[in-house]
């Protein structure tokens, strides 16, 4: 994968990432080529050897273009959601580590609705707030847009996703403990 200085990538479950510099690293005795990433959030750095950037799923911001595309189904109905939370809860993480902000998205939609029928675990909480994070802050990337703003679309995108999904899956509450 060719990155370059001051690209601006998606790192799987870190969010966006500037890519500052090359660098070799030696590990065990074996130099390596690699990667120094900023995480935007956060501000900490990661060193990406330049062997192993695509396996670890960094990829491109997406296109302008694939923003659209993607706000345009972000409203859409989603699949029926499992009731049993170990398999949610591999499904979920799972889609996270993908990397795909479409994956996210999903997650995202699916742990809204579960969070409009009963109360979500610590857990499930992480990944609602996770997922969310992932969408907007790749989509305000994409779209130059402020981080508030891209929030407060991307929430009324996922709501109305929930009650479309309301006329197919009723009600989990008794069920999805």
């Amino acid at each position: 994968m060719q990155l370059t200085i001051g690209q601006k990538v998606a790192y799987p479950n870190q969010g966006i990432c500037l890519v500052e510099g090359t660098r070799t690293c030696t590990i065990a005795d074996t130099a390596m080529e690699g990667f120094t990433l900023r995480v935007l959030n956060d501000n900490s750095t990661i060193f990406v050897p330049a062997c192993n950037a695509e396996s670890v799923g960094i990829r491109p911001i997406i296109s302008l273009a694939k923003c659209r595309q993607f706000m345009a189904t972000l409203s859409d109905d989603f699949e029926c959601i499992s009731c049993d939370w170990k398999i949610r809860s591999r499904e979920f993480a799972d889609k996270l580590h993908s990397g795909s902000i479409f994956d996210a998205a999903d997650v995202l939609k699916k742990l809204t609705f579960l969070s409009y029928e009963k109360k979500l675990s610590f857990r499930e909480q992480t990944m609602l707030e996770k997922a969310k994070f992932l969408i907007v802050s790749e989509v305000s990337n994409a779209d130059n847009k402020r981080h508030g703003h891209t929030e407060t679309e991307v929430c009324q995108l996922i709501e109305a996703a929930c009650l479309k999904h309301r006329e197919i899956q009723p009600s989990m509450a008794a069920v999805a403990h």
